[in-house]
């Protein structure tokens, strides 16, 4: 990735050095561009605002065809709820007053349209008259219903409660009311990216560049995310991840430009940021595009909810790209030679020869590299152990904090209408149901069974069946799968179930499917890729093996602690989509230390044609810079596990775990390993591909 030679000018300057060379030629230009551009794109979105919406269509299943057909045969289109539930110690008939005195003031409040009476006869109080409900219908749906409407249902229900008498709020609006607005854990990020960008430059203001390269980027996407939202369908937590992705991206893109710098800055290269641009600018744009190629995989599954989040962080990582090699440029130019003399005085202070430790760590590797490569793997393949009995689905109510209201509320009907109750089945059909009811009943896992309902043009009836497990357990699914295949079929006519368990089996079941062809079409166009830079036959394989498996452990990693809850999460499924999302991002994010690590051993094989010295050498130079952006990866990736969002939890573990096992153990150690094992076959390619495959380079002077 480094070299210590000056770069050769090319007769025809490439787009890169064009762009970079004019951002440098105008500094000053290029950095009011930037922050008038921040300033337009966020203004502009704040006025226009967001039009955020989910699209969880899923053609051709069975949950869908019911929600199809409902939104067909019902006569007015469908409005929000929420539950309020209510528990009384001494039983619920001392407490009928208190009960419809609450009932009776939240009817009053604004975008309520109905209250329904729980003493009413309807099912709404359990059998031990202890436990009931009420449901509360709004006047919007709910996208559009404010969140502080939701919050004022919820504080004026509650201050009915007193000891002996519980009043909570349940629903998915009340789950979103009761979450925090975020913001601590990309602040947290950003600060110890601060932290350890301070320790490896030893200067706040040569650290605070990447910083504020990510922040513009990140800023501006955000911007441009709220106004695409109008054009497509882009779920409303596309915005956390993507500035997840964003902020770890930009950051680290930065920082392997900045350290490329300030390598040939203590080397004494004529025009450093040049080389820079030339060398790492270009390793950082072809990373980036792996990067894109993997996330615009997501097109292939054909998933409405997977594909405007895919939109989203590939927008970001390419203004992390543009502000890498625009924004970045002008900024060193700008304070130039305030950041020559900190990094000279730095270095100046560092006795030891840079990369002395890396280069002992690829020797004791190398001098027996079967015991660290057995071990690496083994370790990789123990990890993703775990993946391989993962559930999907979408959490509920039961896995949020036990102190929020909706939790609370989710327990309470669990207790008291058993724990099917948070989670229906709904069976449809078309005509008749004289035998649908009786036949669900007897089922051996179904609770209860609601009285059949005819939709008021007469054409469809629903039952809803309630399972005696819980909404997100394993047996609810296994009842799924038995009512559709054996207990259904059987009966004359066509029934369909639909509801919140079916709708996730049904997306597991097409993210599974579509899979192959999602990993194929990721893994067969990067390995081209490398192909085509490293020209080689065998890093391409390589790589592809290695990112799989750290994928694997990270996937793994994500089952141990949410599906089986160790330390102290919640258990619970794996969100349906979030392995998906982890693959693309996790295999792109694991390319870019493949191109840094083995563009600079390819350079040295290429100028000594020594296998062995070249991984060495490799290493020595890069090793530093890895391990620095990985940490700072690591560290904006955990920030995230302090968000109440459970899916946001899940992807900063996974990330994390991903970036921390590729960057240590498998670029530093199994890299080496096995390039040591290959030798000079590593940079071997047949001739029929080295004339078909077009020639990249990452050096100007490759």
């Amino acid at each position: 990735m480094t070299v210590d030679t000056p770069i050769r000018q090319a007769t025809r300057p490439g787009v890169l050095h064009r762009v970079s060379g004019w951002a440098m030629r105008h500094a000053g230009l290029a950095l009011v561009l930037w922050v008038a551009v921040l300033a337009a794109v966020i203004g502009t979105a704040t006025a226009v605002g967001a039009d955020y919406r989910s699209d969880t269509s899923l053609p051709g299943t069975d949950s869908q065809r019911v929600t199809d057909i409902f939104t067909a045969h019902q006569p007015k289109g469908e409005t929000a709820s929420v539950q309020i539930v209510v528990r009384a110690d001494g039983g619920l008939d001392a407490e009928k007053p208190r009960v419809e005195s609450m009932l009776a003031a939240v009817r009053v409040l604004p975008h309520v349209s109905a209250v329904a009476d729980p003493f009413g006869g309807q099912g709404d109080l359990s059998t031990d008259r202890r436990t009931a409900y009420a449901t509360v219908s709004l006047d919007a749906a709910t996208a559009d219903m404010p969140v502080d409407g939701v919050r004022t249902i919820i504080h004026r229900a509650q201050d009915f409660a007193r000891p002996g008498f519980q009043v909570e709020v349940g629903g998915d609006l009340a789950r979103k009311a009761a979450d925090s607005s975020g913001g601590a854990a990309e602040g947290a990020g950003i600060l110890a990216a601060l932290v350890i960008l301070v320790f490896l430059f030893g200067s706040l203001l040569a650290a605070t560049l990447p910083l504020l390269t990510a922040v513009f980027a990140v800023g501006s996407t955000v911007g441009l995310l709220m106004l695409a939202s109008h054009l497509f369908k882009v779920p409303e937590y596309t915005t956390p991840v993507m500035m997840l992705v964003g902020l770890g991206v930009g950051i680290d893109y930065a920082l392997l430009i900045f350290s490329r710098y300030r390598h040939e800055l203590v080397n004494g290269t004529a025009d450093p940021k040049i080389v820079a641009l030339d060398t790492a600018g270009r390793s950082v744009m072809f990373a980036g595009c792996t990067v894109v190629i993997a996330l615009l995989g997501l097109l292939a599954l054909g998933l409405g909810s997977l594909q405007g989040i895919a939109l989203g962080v590939t927008m970001t990582v390419l203004m992390t790209m543009l502000a890498a090699v625009t924004l970045l440029p002008s900024l060193l130019t700008l304070f130039g030679q305030r950041i020559e003399r900190s990094v000279r005085k730095h270095a100046a202070k560092q006795r030891r020869t840079p990369g002395d430790g890396w280069r002992r760590l690829a020797g004791a590797v190398q001098r027996g590299p079967w015991v660290p490569l057995v071990l690496g793997v083994v370790a990789l393949a123990a990890l993703s152990l775990p993946a391989l009995g993962m559930r999907l689905g979408f959490a509920d109510a039961g896995t949020d904090d036990p102190a929020k209201t909706s939790r609370k509320a989710y327990d309470l009907l669990a207790e008291g209408f058993g724990p099917g109750f948070n989670g229906p089945l709904v069976v449809v059909s078309e005509g008749e149901a004289q035998l649908l009811g009786q036949t669900l009943a007897k089922d051996p896992d179904i609770a209860a069974v609601t009285p059949p309902q005819v939709t008021p043009d007469g054409k469809i009836t629903t039952v809803l069946a309630f399972p005696k497990s819980a909404p997100q357990d394993a047996a609810t699914s296994d009842l799924v799968q038995r009512l559709r295949k054996d207990t259904l079929p059987k009966l004359e006519g066509t029934y369909l179930v639909g509801g919140s368990t079916a709708a996730a089996d049904d997306f597991a079941a097409a993210v599974s499917n579509r899979l192959p062809i999602f990993v194929l079409v990721v893994v067969g166009l990067s390995a081209v890729l490398l192909m085509a830079v490293f020209r080689s036959v065998l890093i391409p394989l390589k790589a592809a093996v290695l990112n799989l498996l750290s994928i694997g452990a990270s996937l793994g990693v994500i089952t141990l602690v949410f599906q089986h809850g160790w330390f102290g999460a919640q258990a619970g499924p794996i969100e349906a989509f979030v392995p998906v999302m982890i693959f693309a991002i996790v295999f792109g994010l694991s390319m870019d230390y493949e191109v840094f690590l083995v563009s600079r051993i390819h350079e040295e094989w290429r100028r000594t044609k020594d296998a062995t010295a070249a991984v060495r050498e490799g290493l020595a130079t890069t090793g530093s810079v890895i391990t620095a952006a990985a940490a700072i990866m690591i560290v904006v990736f955990g920030a995230f596990l302090l968000s109440p969002d459970r899916m946001l939890k899940q992807f900063g573990l996974g990330l994390a775990t991903a970036v921390l096992l590729d960057a240590l153990l498998i670029r530093c150690v199994i890299v080496p390993a096995v390039l040591r094992l290959f030798g000079k076959r590593a940079w071997w390619l047949p001739r029929a591909l080295d004339r078909a495959l077009p020639r990249i380079k990452l050096e100007e002077h490759a």
